[in-house]
């Protein structure tokens, strides 16, 4: 699929000062990616986590750089919506993963403020790396990309940590380093979105991911608590794999999957998704 990376970013950046929140769902490979775009959505999410478990691993900043890019590379290819990549806290050499990143047509990165042996946004126990560490790193990044409208986004995970007022002063200072969009990872509830919003003032993104710390709320209350985008980084997968069990004790249960053909996508409906006939 011709792509202009380019374009797409120059029109990211638009959109997300359109008033209107940016819809991300988390893709976990390219044909969900197409069907992404097939439903209307802004653009396409790769969640870190989402590449970590399609390796069975955990979300614990085991994967590499060469692993992530190529996840992300084979949805990129497939989808001409705009494309954020989580790149965890920027593998061994944040010059070299920002470079690779926008090479390979990435519109934009979200880089955290944890400590190489990450852990899930959503669990308890983690450890941030210093405010200065992590300025550093984001200027790092900035002075790595070519293209100006190639975005950096600045995850904190600081609330969880060391509470909001301190996640709001780590946000400004990382904006102050050159952060386009910043990214407050496990917050609560409304309240606390909106503390967040009356204190920042670049586009903010909301992670509506499930069973996790953060209380699952509408498109309509995200946009009114003025965040500019939102994703869903897991969703995705986990219907999927729900799906994947329960039809595996179909099968295990009674010998044959005529059981599961009810709920399973039909030859005909994969060959229009791929356009199998264009």
């Amino acid at each position: 699929m011709e792509r202009n990376h380019k374009q797409i970013r120059v029109q990211f950046k638009e959109a997300l000062n359109s008033g209107v929140t940016q819809q991300f769902p988390g893709a976990f490979n390219a044909m969900v990616a197409m069907l992404i775009e097939e439903h209307g959505f802004n653009g396409v999410y790769c969640s870190g986590a989402v590449a970590s478990n399609s390796l069975g691993l955990t979300d614990t900043g085991i994967t590499t750089l060469a692993q992530v890019s190529l996840f992300v590379r084979q949805i990129i290819q497939k989808t001409s919506l705009p494309v954020v990549a989580d790149i965890d806290t920027g593998f061994d050499n944040i010059t070299e993963t920002v470079q690779e990143f926008e090479k390979i047509g990435t519109t934009a990165v979200h880089l955290e403020d944890q400590v190489e042996a990450k852990l899930c946004g959503h669990l308890d126990g983690k450890q941030l790396v210093t405010t200065s560490e992590m300025v550093s790193k984001i200027k790092s990044a900035v002075g790595a990309k070519k293209d100006p409208n190639f975005q950096i986004i600045a995850r904190t995970d600081a609330k969880s940590v060391e509470g909001i007022e301190a996640a709001i002063d780590r946000a400004k200072a990382y904006i102050d380093a050159g952060a386009d969009i910043v990214f407050p990872e496990a917050l609560h509830n409304e309240k606390e979105m909106e503390v967040f919003r009356k204190a920042i003032n670049v586009p903010l993104l909301s992670n509506m991911t499930e069973f996790g710390k953060t209380e699952i709320i509408s498109l309509n209350q995200i946009q009114n608590l003025g965040y500019n985008m939102v994703i869903y980084p897991v969703s995705m997968q986990r219907l999927a794999m729900m799906a994947v069990e329960k039809g595996l004790e179909t099968i295990k249960s009674t010998g044959s999957q005529k059981d599961s053909m009810v709920g399973m996508q039909t030859r005909k409906r994969l060959y229009e998704v791929l356009k199998y006939n264009k």
